[in-house]
Parts: structure tokens; sequence; C-alpha cells
């Protein structure tokens, strides 16, 4: 079982920046697919983006402008560039084993990112 707290959202905005960061506890860290879901009110959890030992995937908004980065401290990143008022929502850290569907695995507590002027 893997434990994730996300940290980093806030009030920005629009243009600007934020980088999110999720820190995992628990072993086999390394194996896991990590992955950045948001969700925004009234409004399904989607995948922002992923990481796998081999690839990287983003969901065709954020491409561009946002780059999802993991390091062997067991901390996942999202750096948020040029957000926009549609980026606003409630973003969840997910860990999955490589062998499970996107959905699946362990999520964070979420941190709410809000983009407004």
């Amino acid at each position: 079982q893997v434990q994730l707290v996300e940290s980093g959202g806030g009030l920005v905005q629009p243009g600007g920046s934020l980088r999110l960061s999720c820190a995992a506890s628990g072993n086999s860290f390394s194996m896991f697919v990590m992955g950045w879901y948001r969700q925004a009110p009234g409004q399904q959890r989607e995948l922002v983006a992923e990481i796998s030992s081999s690839s990287t995937t983003y969901t065709d908004s954020v491409k561009g402008r946002f780059t999802i980065s993991r390091d062997n401290a067991k901390n996942t990143y999202l750096q948020m560039n040029g957000l926009k008022p549609e980026d606003t929502a409630v973003y969840y850290c997910n860990a999955r084993p490589p062998w499970t569907t996107r959905g699946f695995g362990s999520w964070g507590q979420g941190t709410q990112v809000t983009v407004s002027s």
C-alpha cells in the first residue's frame, strides 16, 4: 500500500505558475505509475498527466504547459505553467501498479488549484 500526500496548490492569476508535489510512503515506489488527476466542480475526475519508468502522458489540454516528473526520493511533481481559469480544480496524486488500469490504486487527499484574476 502506498500513502500519498499532495502539496503546492493555491490561488494564482491567469498565466501564472504552480508546482504541485506528491510525497509517497511505502515500498516499491519505483515500480508504480504515478499520475496527476483533477476534478472540477460538477465534472468527472480526469487524468492530467502520468509517468512510468519509460514514458510520460499528458491530456491534450495541458500539453506544452504542464510537466510531470519524479525523483528517487519518492516524490512526484507537476509543474504547471501558463495556467488558465479552466485549470481550476482539485488535483489528486495517484499511484498504481503498471499492470492495472488508469484510475486504480492509491490516492492522495487532493490539493486545490484556483486560477483567477
